[in-house]
């Protein structure tokens, strides 16, 4: 379990490296939200600052072989991001599946990306033999200490921004930001209820949280989601220790809420949000029912690293209906 005190430093390395995003205040229709927009970070989303903390902690001779790491997409750019600013190459083993823009971006970044089939565990698996390999060092999406310690850094500026926030939305993929987030809040004011934010359509950690132990997803059925940030079929083990102790419950949201959150943070919040980044408040407006909804609820934006043509679509089909 991480402390408090692994957050705090995590959040001095990261000083002067990722933003520091603020809270911003929205009033929508179904009532007030302070949004934290992650989607502001020089890569597009959250995963810069669990990167940038992880490689830090790495010897300056591991550095020099290299770093790896396996990703849909948003931890890709952030281990790549911090690899080029620390001097140190980067290889990423990305999904079939992964959308063009992210593959673009990470490329673009200086990384060599390696493509395997679309399961996060055939990623995982290609990623942990090229690091036994090459003698690269592994940098986990969320499965990690220092991970979930940069991720963690988030939820102290929370606090410090909104003392008296009451509730926190996080959306969840394999677990890392939850996990930080969490700890932060609980480590520092046990009083605020932290929720998880999954998809109907391959809510893995609701199910594991509700039956006690982690559970695993098929693929098949963690894939159909727009939310792509999503898709792991598993929360990791670290991160559901984490979960287990600070998490206050879970919430599963529709497609369509989805979609129409990602409508509502560009129209009202002129913000610019991928799926995945649209999950919290896609709990925050629709189901009021499910969390404390009177106090003051804060929803992460994770990320806005959205294709141009499903942003279109999505904005474009808001309109006709």
């Amino acid at each position: 379990m991480i402390t408090l005190e692994k957050i705090q430093q995590a959040q001095e390395r990261l000083r002067g490296v990722a933003l520091r995003t603020p809270l911003q205040r929205v009033s929508f229709g179904e009532g007030e939200i302070y949004l934290k927009p992650e989607n502001l970070q020089p890569i597009g989303s959250f995963k810069l600052r669990g990167a940038y903390n992880k490689i830090a902690t790495f010897s300056s001779g591991q550095r020099e072989r290299g770093v790896i790491a396996y990703s849909s997409g948003n931890h890709a750019q952030g281990v790549a991001y911090a690899a080029r600013a620390m001097g140190c190459h980067a290889t990423i083993v990305m999904p079939d599946n992964s959308s063009k823009l992210k593959l673009e971006k990470t490329r673009a970044l200086g990384a060599q990306i390696v493509i395997v089939g679309p399961s996060s565990d055939e990623r995982k698996a290609r990623a942990e033999q090229l690091a036994q390999e090459k003698g690269f060092a592994l940098v986990p999406p969320y499965d990690d200490e220092a991970i979930i310690a940069g991720q963690g850094t988030m939820g102290l500026e929370i606090l410090a921004d909104l003392s008296d926030a009451t509730t926190v939305l996080v959306c969840v993929g394999g677990g890392g930001m939850i996990s930080g987030i969490a700890a932060a809040v609980k480590n520092m004011r046990p009083s605020p209820k932290v929720y998880g934010v999954e998809s109907e359509l391959g809510a893995k950690a609701k199910a594991s949280f509700e039956a006690g132990q982690r559970l695993t997803f098929p693929a098949e059925e963690t894939t159909r989601t727009i939310a792509d940030g999503l898709r792991t079929q598993s929360v990791g083990e670290c991160n559901f220790e984490h979960i287990q102790r600070y998490v206050d419950g879970f919430i599963a949201v529709s497609e369509d809420e989805i979609r129409e959150s990602v409508r509502r943070l560009a129209f009202d919040a002129h913000l610019i949000a991928e799926p995945s980044g649209a999950v919290p408040l896609a709990a925050a407006l629709f189901h009021r029912n499910e969390f404390p909804a009177s106090g003051k609820t804060v929803a992460i934006v994770s990320g806005g690293n959205i294709a141009p043509e499903m942003l279109k679509e999505i904005l474009a089909k808001g309109k006709q209906s």
